[in-house]
């Protein structure tokens, strides 16, 4: 396959598909969201950020970091923010965007066998990024590995609606309008119909908030943004 062709990922998660479909989207990813979420990407940023509740002199894990626009509202408190992605087209971009911020790295890294020591970070987060991992489950027992105890878990993933009418009409627009929305972006439409496919087949809250106990996380909790379209879990690494 060309770098000129379109990278189609499917719900086999194939690693190298996968990365290889995020990297032709790089460029235009941050403002496709934007367009398809109508905004709410900023307001669901903001709600991850106060989650996380960075500080000075911690330590943060931004797994899944795309272009690192989370990355850098975490780096922002002064803390010391690791942007780690298995996509090295979309770490390009968070260089040549946020590269300049002192307190950010970037790492390429695999969700389900990171590069870090056992008990390295304050705080772990992964947005809209656990659901493309082939397992999910070993990629937050990972996460759970490389936190210190006490530390902190926030994910915010793309999640199921509680309410029926509202359900539907956000399947139906994610199904019929999104990929015509990337098409008039100018990004690889065939991307968002994966992104369709994968949050149809993604579980719901309880059962994501379930992976998460299991792992050993603990205060395990989560509450719907924008009603329910995504969600925020939080837990905790025991003492």
């Amino acid at each position: 396959m060309t770098t000129d062709e379109p990278n189609r990922a499917d719900l086999g998660r194939d690693p190298d598909r996968v990365s290889g479909m995020f990297d032709q989207v790089a460029a235009g990813y941050d403002r496709t969201n934007t367009v398809m979420t109508f905004g709410n990407d900023a307001l669901w940023r903001a709600a991850t950020t106060r989650a996380v509740a960075p500080r000075r002199g911690e330590r943060i894990l931004d797994l899944a970091a795309g272009t690192a626009s989370s990355s850098a509202s975490f780096a922002a408190s002064g803390a010391d923010v690791v942007a780690a992605d298995f996509s090295p087209g979309m770490l390009a971009e968070g260089r040549r965007r946020h590269g300049h911020l002192q307190n950010l790295t970037f790492v390429e890294a695999d969700a389900t066998d990171l590069p870090f020591a056992d008990d390295e970070f304050d705080a772990v987060t992964m947005s809209y990024g656990l659901r493309n991992v082939q397992q999910p489950k070993k990629a937050l027992a990972e996460l759970y590995r490389v936190t210190k105890p006490g530390g902190r878990l926030v994910i915010n993933e793309f999640s199921t609606p509680p309410g029926a009418l509202f359900r539907a009409a956000y399947r139906f627009y994610n199904a019929q309008v999104l990929p015509r929305v990337a098409r008039v972006a100018g990004t690889n439409a065939e991307a968002y119909d994966y992104l369709n496919e994968s949050i149809r087949d993604w579980p719901d809250q309880r059962t994501l908030a379930a992976w998460i106990r299991e792992a050993g996380w603990i205060d395990v909790a989560y509450r719907n943004l924008s009603f329910g379209i995504v969600a925020l879990h939080r837990a905790r690494k025991p003492e």
